[in-house]
């Protein structure tokens, strides 16, 4: 099929390829000429695991194109995705403006028949507002063609992205028409073999699975990291109430592990886009509302645990292990490490840090920043710091070599913010181990 993804962002990108991998013909429209220009050479302006060798072996196919000329993009393909960012206002809503510019952009330029499918995540009603838009430009035209706008919502992990994609758990769409759900149901058949189920609902339903799940997931979180200062202040071990509920199958073992907090381009932005939602038709979201100011406290309470074992920070010299705000990517958006490099300066200490695939990001949020200082090793990021502090679970900080980072170290001191060591492994090393929830 002749399929056209407006956007090369994270989302679209991985989505056009993906389409492009199942043997579907793919323009991949974007407005960033040099985004598109990195891309016609095969190289893919984010990190995903795979991606970069399936952008390559797909154009090599002819199976996918990447350009700047949207009324090609727009004139050679029936199905057009829309997956173009949605930025949180400074409300906490999530500005359409870029949804509603293609949506106009598709109209302006279309000649017949097109299925517009909406990729981004978007507030609830948002199918509604693109139709408006659409019929708005046909008024100015003084012409009118037929279409569907269809919701079908991405549920893609950052660092599992291709996965997710080509082997999807569920896909959601909310149609409105017979046709349109045809069309999507012969698109996505390939993707599904493995039975996983193919959900067709209203567009506002679909709209709303996308928030509400990952609301859900950000809830489960935050409960955990509650817990975990309650377990720090009455002793027990989060990690073993982590296991003893995980064991429950009404829970599950995923999405409770306690931490410094979630961060990333969907919890963060998605619950206050949902909040927002909910205040603008008079009903309030208590549990997410309380779900966004514990992801703050968890953030504060852990910094909170450096301050208070090292005293003043200022003077002091601080190394970093991890700044995305997961393993697996270079996404630095709401990363927690974020919050705590930038607490750190502002507290007068010297941060050495270190990260796999971020530091170049980070590198570009800080530029100009004093005192901070970005390696390519993680263990010369130790040398003569006051404490290690781990942020994000990189797989090459799992099993160390304790003893060059005691060397390295001024302090045989950790603060783990991911509870990835067991505490009598570090403790009897000689290391001082403050994590999350658990006894000193």
């Amino acid at each position: 099929m002749q399929i056209s993804v407006f956007g090369t962002g994270y989302v679209g990108l991985v989505t056009g390829v993906c389409f492009a991998e199942m043997g579907n013909d793919v323009i991949c429209a974007d407005i960033d000429t040099a985004k598109i220009a990195k891309l016609k050479d095969g190289i893919s302006p984010i990190y995903e695991p795979g991606l970069d060798q399936l952008i390559t072996n797909n154009i090599q196919a002819k199976r996918i194109i990447f350009t700047t000329d949207l009324k090609t993009a727009i004139d050679k393909s029936e199905i057009i995705f829309i997956a173009v960012g949605t930025p949180s206002d400074t409300d906490g809503s999530a500005d359409l403006k870029y949804v509603l510019s293609v949506a106009e952009t598709i109209a302006t330029h279309m000649t017949e028949y097109k299925l517009i499918v909406t990729k981004s995540t978007v507030p609830v009603g948002t199918y509604l507002k693109i139709k408006e838009r659409i019929e708005q430009t046909f008024k100015k035209r003084g012409q009118s063609f037929s279409y569907d706008v269809v919701s079908n919502p991405e549920f893609l992990r950052e660092g599992s992205a291709i996965e997710d994609c080509l082997k999807p758990h569920r896909v959601v769409v909310g149609v409105e028409s017979e046709k349109a759900a045809a069309i999507l149901k012969r698109i996505y058949d390939p993707f599904l073999k493995n039975g996983n189920p193919y959900l067709t609902m209203d567009p506002l339903s679909s709209e709303m699975t996308k928030y509400a799940a990952n609301a859900m997931l950000a809830t489960k979180i935050s409960l955990m990291n509650e817990f975990s200062r309650l377990c720090d202040k009455v002793g027990a071990d989060i990690e073993n109430v982590r296991r003893g509920l995980g064991a429950d199958p009404r829970i599950g073992p995923h999405f409770i592990y306690a931490g410094v907090g979630y961060g990333g381009s969907c919890f963060p932005k998605d619950v206050r886009a949902l909040i927002h939602t909910g205040r603008e038709r008079d009903e309030r979201l208590e549990i997410l509302e309380s779900v966004e100011n514990c992801n703050h406290t968890q953030r504060k309470n852990f910094y909170g645990k450096v301050q208070k074992k090292l005293g003043s920070l200022k003077g002091k010299t601080l190394a970093i292990w991890g700044i995305a705000f997961k393993p697996g990517t270079d996404d630095i958006r709401e990363a927690p490490a974020m919050d705590l490099i930038e607490w750190g300066l502002k507290d007068g200490a010297s941060i050495r840090a270190y990260d796999p695939v971020a530091a170049e990001n980070a590198k570009t949020h800080f530029a100009g920043s004093k005192n901070l200082t970005f390696f390519e090793d993680q263990y010369e990021a130790l040398k003569e710091a006051d404490a290690l502090i781990i942020v994000t679970e990189w797989k090459s900080f799992r099993e160390p070599n304790f003893k060059k980072m005691k060397e390295h170290l001024k302090n045989p001191l950790i603060f783990d913010g991911r509870n990835i060591y067991m505490l009598n492994d570090v403790t009897e090393m000689g290391f001082e181990y403050i994590s999350v929830g658990r006894p000193s």
